[in-house]
């Protein structure tokens, strides 16, 4: 399973380095002794080559102010979107932040006033509805359906609510966080025209857009925009780099993209970047494609290993493996257990932290949210403690 170069089995012990999954779990979990399969980082070392680039800047030895406007860092953009993704971008369209949920909350805040609506597809990533509520604006959500093909989008759904007059923005996330779900080209231009037709702009969040799974390819919302939008993105979830901080953006009109680097470099402050993320987005967008295949087909054996075991223990589950992400949401609803109780044995009992699906929303009740992103050694020990925690709830 392991790519002889790159290594993803090897134990990291990652406690002591102010690591927010394992030195933190108490924050949310109350106690401190356990086995976390929760917040979206990865418990492997960054691809060699990321390593390789962020040393030799620091051998230079000076950490000045710096720029992110620099043809290194713009171009590395523009190779990783064409060779990934067969998308052609101007670079002057490329725009800078400290992190794509900042990003977001920026591009809230200046295509929005207070009382506004935000469009979500929920469930949703819990940093959303913390964005939007934090900046005095309402959630409206469309909640996301499901049947035998996987999870939809009820357009009619969709266009009343972009329909009312408080819709001012759609969010929309690219892959679907936390549902996996890998929005289709038809889907995508639908949701197009329904922004444009009700003056609904968009931004697009496609953070996970390398860890695609099925046949689906991501397509970036920058091929299908009508009208006001912005893509943000960053190579921290593929690679691995998040405390590194450091994110990238696309904003379609000019007149947007201006309001933005005034808002950044002189509302903000946050003009001059923080140079080691600069040099590790070019080195992995550059260099780190090979490191990234091998850690995409570790994942993936890890998240058919989930359902392989899940499964085999109950059947009536019958989960498979997500369109995208290394995030397994898991829908238990079958088995009928209640989500306090389980979590009461989980962490008690099994000494596992596992996010509970309705951190995610009241449409993730009966759900489990499990980070598949470590080596396989731990992943064993979290199934085997959510299949002994839920066999002690059923009949």
């Amino acid at each position: 399973m392991n790519n002889p170069t790159f290594d993803f089995s090897t134990v990291i012990d990652r406690h002591g380095t102010w690591c927010t999954q394992w030195d933190y779990v108490t924050d949310r979990f109350g106690r401190a002794d356990l086995l976390p399969f929760t917040i979206s980082d990865m418990d492997f070392a960054t691809a060699p080559c990321v390593i390789d680039a962020m040393q030799q800047r620091l051998a230079h030895g000076v950490l000045g102010y710096s720029r992110w406007k620099n043809e290194d860092f713009l171009g590395a953009i523009e190779h990783w979107l064409a060779s990934r993704f067969n998308t052609c971008i101007n670079s002057e369209a490329i725009v800078y932040g400290p992190s794509v949920i900042w990003m977001i909350a920026e591009m809230i805040r200046q295509w929005s006033q207070p009382g506004d609506g935000v469009v979500v597809h929920t469930p949703a990533y819990d940093a959303f509805y913390k964005a939007i509520a934090a900046n005095q604006r309402q959630l409206l959500a469309v909640p996301l359906q499901q049947n035998a093909a996987g999870w939809y989008c009820d357009m009619a759904q969709l266009e009343a609510v972009l329909a009312r007059p408080e819709s001012k923005i759609l969010l929309l996330c690219s892959p679907q966080n936390p549902t996996g779900k890998v929005w289709t080209r038809e889907e995508l231009d639908t949701i197009a025209a329904l922004c444009e037709r009700h003056h609904v702009k968009v931004i697009s969040d496609e953070i996970h857009m390398d860890m695609v799974w099925s046949e689906q390819p991501h397509i970036p919302w920058s091929k299908v925009a009508r009208g006001p939008w912005a893509l943000f993105s960053s190579a921290s979830k593929s690679f691995n780099i998040p405390a590194l901080t450091g994110a990238w953006g696309i904003i379609g009109d000019e007149a947007s993209r201006l309001a933005w680097l005034e808002a950044l470099k002189n509302g903000n402050g946050l003009s001059s970047p923080a140079v080691l993320s600069v040099v590790a987005h070019i080195a992995a967008y550059r260099d780190g494609a090979p490191w990234l295949e091998a850690l995409r087909a570790y994942l993936r054996a890890n998240l058919d290993y989930v359902a392989s075991e899940l499964n085999a223990a109950f059947p009536q589950v019958n989960w498979h493996v997500p369109e995208s992400t290394y995030l397994a949401w898991i829908d238990l609803r079958t088995l009928s257990i209640d989500d306090s109780a389980l979590q009461k044995r989980l962490i008690e009992e099994q000494k596992v932290a596992i996010m509970r699906g309705d951190t995610y929303g009241s449409e993730g009740q009966g759900f489990v949210r499990l980070n598949v992103g470590c080596p396989r050694v731990k992943l064993e020990q979290g199934v085997a403690g959510l299949i002994a925690a839920l066999r002690s709830l059923t009949p």
